[in-house]
């Protein structure tokens, strides 16, 4: 089912999400198929759109939804930044799709997290996947992209 996706002011996207125990796995199920949805329309309306964190959907777990070529759920993920290089980016987010923000990501980190069969799985990311999932993790946490601009010239109107 297609979800409203919070906006920018929210005070439910600055909260701290909780962790998927075990037991919720199957659950999760369904907040997964509501985060294909709600992605998906997110895409038809912007023509962009790689991934949705389900606090973003009022769900206030640690659940992240990728569909890049195949859809990637990840549960309970846990980051980790590999090695000190870092790259200024343009950040953009579903929460406020016109306002684009710059911030500092590193460049590679490693991805550990469950899948919806609660196996284990670890990715290692460059540039823009690590730019996009340390992106999706901050949700997990309360972070939003504008929390993380460079300085107070780091913030500028998508023009379509």
């Amino acid at each position: 089912m297609i979800k409203a996706i919070l906006l920018l002011g929210n005070p439910s996207l600055y909260e701290v999400s909780e962790p998927v125990a075990p037991q919720e796995a199957a659950a999760m199920r369904a907040v997964v198929a509501d985060l294909h949805d709600t992605l998906f329309e997110f895409r038809r309306q912007y023509q962009a759109g790689r991934a949705l964190a389900a606090p973003q959907i009022a769900v206030q777990k640690r659940l992240i939804y990728m569909h890049i070529d195949a859809p990637t759920v990840m549960i309970n993920p846990a980051l980790e930044p590999l090695g000190s290089e870092q790259m200024e980016v343009w950040d953009d987010c579903m929460s406020f799709p016109n306002l684009l923000v710059r911030v500092r990501r590193w460049r590679r980190c490693r991805l550990t997290f469950r899948d919806l069969d609660w196996q284990e799985h670890e990715l290692s990311l460059e540039d823009d996947l690590s730019e996009l999932l340390q992106h999706e993790h901050d949700h997990l946490d309360g972070i939003l992209a504008t929390m993380r601009a460079i300085d107070n010239r780091s913030l500028k109107i998508r023009v379509i």
